[in-house]
């Protein structure tokens, strides 16, 4: 059993990914509620900046993980 103070950065970066993914969605999430504009507290804004949130999202979902991860790919 590990009792140093250090962390584990697996973990840590694990933990990142993870954040990643939950922005990309969270971000996919707000452009959708811009292009249908059905939700009262949400600013009406251009249809075109919902486009623009959903495009972000995506990217932010699916390829900043997999850049993430070959950047922490350790050497063998």
């Amino acid at each position: 059993m590990n009792t140093s103070p250090e962390r584990d950065p697996a973990a840590a970066r694990f933990a990142v990914l993870q954040m990643v993914r939950l922005s990309g969605a969270l971000l996919a999430l707000g452009g959708v509620l811009i292009i249908t504009g059905k939700v009262a507290w949400l600013p009406r804004l251009p249809e075109a900046a919902g486009y623009v949130l959903i495009a972000a999202g995506l990217v932010d979902f699916f390829v900043a993980p997999l850049l993430l991860a070959r950047r922490w790919k350790s050497r063998p």
